[in-house]
């Protein structure tokens, strides 16, 4: 009976899914995945000491993004109102901090005439952008339908008369870009929301990893996984079977690696010098321990675009 339930369970979240029926864990999710980009935001500045007060500014929007995606969970005014307004001011903050991180760059002797040597050892210059993946997951969640209240049926919510009429006479409008995300179909945009968040987290992962002169072959993983994710991406943007075959498989592969990725980082932060007895140094100093997560996340949208609908 137990398995039963299960399966049932399952064959309802697909259907909510497909149908743009999942606001409230859209919202949960874009509010969690922020805090994983305010902690990692919040020891990379701190180790620039905060020098400037625009560097608190991911650290307080982290915590209020969390807040609205909370908030959204338990409330459809919020998910409406509150969510949408601090996913916006989020995604900009995001586009500003990219600004200030290329100008650090340029700051940096030999600006940039020394590309590699400068994005290595500055700033992490697409860090910004990729925090701001949570804040579109935000968006997005706020123009989604609610779950509660379809029932338990398996079956999709009635159409609307106007659609029926379209549907007798023959008829199909193109219907808005809201509604197409109101009813789950953005499965394009969602795709290419996996492939933009894969290419920064790669990237963040590949001038990491650069530091550390791939001293461990488990290091390349993500530079060889994050140009596999992108691929399919692309290829499913035209090709439906490939965005429900392919795309799943190598964004739960992402998954995977972004899992291991946090463990390995843990432990590097663990054998630093004092080890847990000096958690807050070695956790600022050490592997970032996030970064793997975030890379898991970019799997994780590809996962969601897959049981999407496309747009018409």
């Amino acid at each position: 009976m137990n398995a039963l339930a299960g399966i049932s369970s399952l064959r309802r979240a697909d259907v909510e899914i497909r149908e743009g029926r999942f606001q409230r864990w859209l919202a949960l999710i874009a509010g969690l995945s922020s805090v994983l980009s305010g902690l990692e935001v919040a020891y990379e500045h701190y180790r620039g000491g905060y020098s400037r007060r625009v560097l608190y500014t991911p650290v307080i929007l982290s915590g209020a993004l969390m807040a609205a995606g909370i908030a959204g969970f338990f409330s459809r005014k919020a998910a409406r109102t509150f969510l949408p307004a601090v996913s916006f001011i989020t995604l900009a903050d995001g586009i500003i901090g990219f600004y200030f991180h290329a100008r650090g760059i340029q700051r940096k002797p030999g600006g940039w005439r020394l590309p590699i040597t400068n994005i290595v050892m500055g700033p992490p210059i697409l860090a910004p952008l990729l925090f701001g993946v949570s804040a579109y997951l935000g968006l997005i969640a706020s123009l989604l339908r609610r779950g509660e209240g379809s029932g338990n049926s398996l079956l999709p919510l009635p159409a609307h008369q106007h659609h029926w009429a379209r549907a007798l006479t023959g008829r199909h409008e193109r219907i808005g870009f809201v509604q197409d995300i109101r009813e789950g179909r953005f499965q394009q945009q969602m795709i290419a929301a996996a492939m933009v968040s894969a290419f920064f987290s790669g990237f963040e992962a590949w001038y990491s990893h650069y530091k550390n002169n791939f001293r461990y072959k488990a290091q390349w993983t993500p530079i060889i996984i994050a140009p596999l994710l992108i691929a399919a991406g692309a290829h499913s943007l035209k090709n439906p079977r490939t965005a429900q075959t392919w795309l799943p498989v190598i964004s739960a592969i992402a998954m995977l690696d972004g899992a291991v990725g946090s463990y390995y980082h843990a432990r590097g932060v663990i054998r630093r010098p004092g080890g847990l007895k000096k958690p807050l140094y070695n956790v600022i100093y050490g592997p970032p321990v996030f970064a793997p997560l975030l890379f898991a996340a970019c799997g994780f949208l590809g996962i969601l675009a897959s049981l999407l609908r496309r747009e018409p």
